[in-house]
């Protein structure tokens, strides 16, 4: 290849990375590629009523808590993504929230260093509405050893489900934490094994909303849902090894 080719590759790479960073609030040179690999190509706006907090700066990197606030979509909102731009593992979480569960949710993540979160939500238009922010930390928190494993007795309790019930001006909060070691695969000689699948449900089974979980979730993760009513509910867990767990709220 000579020059004028190597030439001409970069000015085509610098455009690419311009248009992709057009009216990003973090300019992330990420984008385009989980633009294209999460949302399919499909259109976008970024939107500030999606709110995402996250700390600035992440004291731990293995729970570094950040939330999703759709709320501005209140009745539209049909699926939420959520992923860490520059984290080994990208994906955080993918929530569908029925009708009586609103499009907020609370959760703790690893990361392995600074980098854009983002938070897809779409609406029944057809648009991605993304919310962005940066969280700066030294890093590791992806490749770290398991704090879970190193306590004794660990697997007695996979499974278990600490949470409370807490009631707010328009539903009820729902705050929760699961047992489990939510191993990523990133530490050597340790395969996967996360809790990848979870289920709302009211008295009578059926599904108020779905969530699917990925290894960026921290170990012991913890949940936020916010549901409108006062109905009993149960939340159903499965992990990738195929255990399942219920839990009464």
């Amino acid at each position: 290849m000579d020059w004028r080719s190597m030439l001409l590759l970069a000015i085509f790479a610098l455009a690419w990375e311009a248009r992709g960073a057009e009216g990003d609030p973090v300019t992330s040179v990420m984008w385009d590629y989980h633009h294209q690999r999460l949302l399919n190509g499909e259109p976008f706006v970024f939107d500030e009523r999606v709110k995402l907090l996250a700390p600035p700066f992440a004291e731990d990197a293995r729970q570094v808590p950040i939330q999703v606030d759709a709320s501005a979509f209140d009745g539209e909102v049909l699926r939420i993504l959520a992923w860490a731009e520059l984290n080994p593992i990208a994906r955080i979480f993918d929530f569908q929230p029925g009708e009586q569960v609103l499009p907020r949710l609370a959760i703790r993540i690893r990361i392995e260093q600074a980098t854009p979160i983002r938070a897809a939500v779409l609406t029944r238009d057809g648009l991605w509405h993304v919310g962005s922010t940066q969280i700066e930390a030294a890093g590791g928190g992806c490749t770290a050893p398991s704090v879970v494993r190193a306590q004794p007795g660990w697997e007695e309790h996979l499974g278990e489900v600490l949470g409370q019930r807490f009631e707010l001006a328009d539903a009820s909060r729902l705050r929760l934490q699961i047992a489990h070691p939510m191993d990523n695969g990133l530490v050597g000689g340790i395969p996967e094994f996360f809790l990848n699948q979870a289920e709302l449900r009211d008295a009578s089974g059926q599904v108020l909303a779905r969530l699917e979980l990925f290894p960026a979730v921290s170990e012991n993760p913890t949940l936020s849902l916010e549901v409108q009513g006062q109905g009993e509910t149960e939340l159903w867990l499965r992990d990738n090894n195929g255990n399942e767990f219920k839990a009464a709220l």
